[in-house]
């Protein structure tokens, strides 16, 4: 079931044609990772689902009907352009920014404590927000996103400024919310958040989609046919029984056992490369090696730039 999709939407600017025909299927309960270079145009979908800005063409639909108003209320929103009140107290500010998302007073009061006390930064109620850290302020602002328990939430570059331990935490808490029934869509430059969090990406690059689907089937169709043996170290190189149709891209050696990554040829089991290996070395371990969504995002993008014939700007 889809929590909402994008079909056909297109989005013209001076000048500039930031979305063409996009369309992107959203499955209910998922991370959706929203992937593409700087200018690909994921802000401005992101500003359209939002309904900040209007598409020239196209269509959002939330549970299979036009996305209103009304249902703004139910979106949670984190832009990476971070902005609080620097002279206004912190408890103030996330109160009335709860209640314009629909919470009473006393509901917001309830959340807001509760939220505060698990981020441990209660103690900061009452403080100014420029007294804050941009760590703290930017707490501040993930907690009003998902105080009103939205249905979607969509956090654009999340993790930006944060340290390690804080970065930890917010994956806890988006992982927390996504079981309890949330789907959230999740803009980002980190190919390793994608990852770990993401069930599903989009991959966008100048106005347009060029790749989307689930994390584990994009690696299953981009692989490469790589595998990594480990085996004890002989001193002599696995390469002198490998045929000459498997390629050895890289051998290394340390504590007594050796590594090697090989390409096996298309359609050929690695059933077949333990047996090579076996009959000459003490193995310890084979493992496929998918490619990365980073290897994969770089693959996509330096493709399509060239088949498009020009550079990305």
């Amino acid at each position: 079931m889809e929590t909402f999709s994008i079909n056909k939407v297109s989005k013209q600017f001076t000048g500039h044609r930031a979305l063409h025909q996009v369309s992107i299927a959203v499955p209910k309960g998922s991370i959706f990772g929203l992937l593409g270079p700087n200018g690909a145009g994921k802000t401005t979908l992101i500003r359209i689902i939002n309904r900040i800005t209007a598409p020239d063409e196209g269509e959002i639909l939330l549970n299979g009907k036009a996305l209103s108003q009304e249902d703004v209320l139910r979106i949670g929103y984190l832009p990476e352009e971070r902005g609080l009140y620097k002279k206004m107290k912190v408890g103030e500010q996330a109160l009335y920014l709860a209640q314009l998302k629909g919470l009473s007073k006393s509901e917001a009061i309830i959340r807001l404590k509760f939220w505060f006390k698990k981020f441990e930064i209660d103690r900061w109620w009452d403080k100014k927000v420029e007294e804050l850290s941009k760590g703290m302020q930017q707490k501040i602002q993930f907690i009003v996103t998902v105080v009103h328990q939205p249905e979607l939430l969509i956090f654009d570059e999340p993790f930006s400024g944060f340290d390690p331990i804080n970065v930890n935490l917010l994956k806890d808490e988006i992982l927390r919310v996504r079981e309890q029934g949330a789907t959230i869509i999740f803009s980002t430059h980190n190919m390793a958040s994608v990852e770990e969090l993401c069930d599903h990406i989009a991959l966008i690059n100048q106005s347009e989609k060029i790749l989307d689907g689930r994390v584990d089937e994009i690696k299953q169709t981009y692989k490469k046919n790589l595998f990594e043996l480990i085996y004890s170290n002989t001193g002599r190189s696995i390469s002198s029984v490998l045929p000459e149709q498997y390629k050895l891209i890289s051998e290394e050696s340390q504590n007594g056992f050796a590594k090697a990554k090989i390409q096996i040829p298309p359609g050929n089991s690695p059933n077949e490369l333990l047996r090579l290996a076996i009959s000459e070395v003490e193995v310890h371990g084979i493992a496929e090696l998918l490619p990365t969504m980073n290897d994969i995002f770089i693959s996509k993008v330096s493709e399509f730039k060239k088949s498009s014939g020009h550079e990305q700007n």
